[in-house]
């Protein structure tokens, strides 16, 4: 059975809620994650240092969602009701049967909590209960360790370093490291990600 393309949607789990990104979420994320540098520090274009700037952030993901080449949501914290970061699909293919999981940043406050672990346990739900995905995937700058250890926590595959992969804005290359996780491997990694958020 083909898989089914993602499409705008809202998810919500016990700690956060991720919903389809707009402008309207700019205040928030201004607020909460601002030109943090170290929010920034692996994104591969230039960071932000005013809120119009973010905006324009923003605009070019919401752009990409309105175009059908990515499904951006934005996080929400369900105590403060605040908008903490951003998440999304890329590079879908239903005749595939494949996604990837990115552009993710939070703001500082959250990290080490439950907000990423419930953000992509209801991503990768999504992705392989309900749209049934064969593969979901991650890439992430190869030195930056913090999300390559985040992304392994997930129960995710190391696949591999692409050299010289992305051409950063600030005239650099980075280089990328890939990850995976197929559909027979879910359950388990569904598992665990169920238990650590039991754990609190």
């Amino acid at each position: 059975m083909t898989a089914k393309l993602p499409a705008p949607v809202t998810l919500t789990g016990h700690h956060i809620r991720l919903e389809p990104l707009s402008r309207d979420h700019l205040p928030d994320l201004w607020d909460t994650v601002g030109p943090d540098p170290d929010v920034w520090r692996w994104i591969p274009f230039l960071p932000p240092t005013t809120r119009e700037e973010l905006g324009v952030i923003l605009d070019r993901r919401i752009a990409a969602a309105a175009a059908g080449t990515a499904v951006k949501f934005a996080v929400v914290d369900l105590p403060s009701g605040r908008a903490v970061g951003i998440t999304g699909f890329y590079d879908f293919s239903a005749e595939n049967e494949l996604l990837e999981i990115g552009g993710t940043w939070y703001a500082r406050s959250v990290w080490r909590t439950a907000v990423n672990t419930e953000a992509k346990l209801l991503l990768l739900t999504h992705a392989f209960e309900d749209l049934g995905m064969g593969r979901v995937s991650w890439k992430t700058d190869a030195l930056n360790d913090r999300s390559r250890n985040a992304i392994l926590r997930l129960g995710a595959q190391f696949e591999g370093v692409h050299r010289r992969d992305k051409h950063r804005d600030n005239g650099t290359w980075r280089d990328t490291a890939f990850f995976g996780m197929l559909a027979g491997e879910w359950p388990a990694a569904k598992s665990r990600l169920v238990e650590r958020l039991s754990r609190g």
